[in-house]
């Protein structure tokens, strides 16, 4: 995406004329006033008349900042057509400057279900993260929330790593690791001499990967990169003095292999259960069996590292889980690829159905 004030600049000008001496560019007061507000208006006649008919619909939120570090908050709304297919439409991503607290947050997600005419009482429920003043938001207007399971698994994984008895082992490895990355990306001869080391180990010409702290998949995605090009790292690092206490001992590679052992069977988790043109409520109970039965099953060769957070991440999930039964129970009972599946001999949805169908809106 370009600025508007594009359009303004000379050298942009003399391209167009140069594509098309017949063409005349307008002023950039043309498109923001005039083009995007035209646009903006026949994209919301669109998605209101698409609304029109829905009874009942779900929304997710969520707040973030943009590289300027300025406040947004988004909204997003999800519902089933006469075609009976889910749909989901993002709203409104808004300049949020005022205090992040849960009151502001409850006002504005109030004020932007009303700009759209969406009736509160028809909101199933809203998907959030768990964030404390979010979660209180959706409290005081009253409104049933579900957790977003990506962002419980992270918070599951980061609990495990900090809470283990090898913390220390792990924060020293992932500091190694982080070293490593920057020193092959900040410089291009760096990034040269991988790849030819690469070509020399007949290794696959991978860049290194830069995790985010809010992002557990690329820290798993970081260290395996660096277990896949170890060989590659240790040639050229290892002729160097001064940057040979960048490889990591063969005690950090065992906590790093550990590690990523436990990690990265999850990833696939979290991909299946983000996605918008599908259900995804009715898979957590399957994938909470999965993770209890097999992915996260303790195995005699794993690791002592291994085990503990297999066990911890477990236990983080089991526990956050365990409040919402009822929900993930009938939820999996009314998605044809599960039914009685995942459900245990005292678990009885139809006996729970008239008091759930009050809060799915039936």
């Amino acid at each position: 995406m370009m600025p508007i004030y594009t359009v303004s600049k000379e050298g942009f000008r003399k391209l167009i004329h140069t594509l098309d001496k017949r063409y005349k560019l307008p002023l950039r007061n043309y498109f923001s006033q005039i083009a995007i507000p035209e646009l903006y208006t026949k994209c919301r006649d669109v998605v209101q008349q698409e609304m029109a008919g829905v009874k009942f619909f779900s929304t997710t939120t969520d707040l973030w900042s943009s590289r300027t570090t300025e406040p947004y908050i988004s909204l997003t709304v999800h519902f089933v057509n006469e075609e009976f297919q889910l749909k989901s439409r993002c709203l409104q991503t808004s300049y949020f400057p005022d205090d992040h607290t849960g009151e502001n947050l409850a006002l504005g997600l109030k004020e932007a279900l009303a700009a759209w005419n969406l009736c509160e009482d028809h909101q199933v429920a809203i998907t959030t993260d768990n964030g404390t003043n979010i979660v209180k938001a959706a409290e005081l207007n009253q409104w049933t929330r579900f957790q977003c399971f990506g962002h419980r698994l992270h918070l599951a994984i980061e609990n495990a790593m900090k809470n283990s008895a090898h913390a220390q082992c792990i924060s020293r490895a992932l500091g190694i690791c982080r070293k490593l990355v920057g020193h092959f990306s900040h410089s291009w001869k760096k990034r040269v001499a991988l790849r030819e080391a690469q070509r020399e180990l007949d290794l696959p010409e991978h860049a290194m990967v830069t995790d985010c702290s809010t992002r557990w998949g690329s820290t798993q995605k970081m260290i395996a990169r660096v277990i896949e090009q170890q060989s590659a790292l240790s040639k050229i690092l290892s002729t160097e003095r001064k940057v040979r206490h960048l490889l990591p001992s063969w005690q950090d590679l065992e906590v790093l292999e550990s590690v990523n052992k436990a990690l990265s069977p999850l990833q696939d988790f979290t991909d299946a259960l983000s996605g918008e043109s599908y259900v995804s409520i009715s898979c957590v109970k399957p994938a909470l069996h999965l993770l209890n039965t097999s992915v996260l099953a303790e195995e005699e060769e794993d690791t002592d590292l291994t085990k503990s957070l297999k066990s911890r991440i477990l236990q983080y999930l089991n526990e956050k889980y365990e409040v919402a039964q009822d929900l993930l129970n009938m939820a999996s009972f009314m998605d044809p690829r599960f039914r009685t599946q995942y459900l245990s001999a005292d678990e009885d949805p139809e006996d729970k159905r008239s008091s759930h169908c009050r809060v799915v809106g039936e």
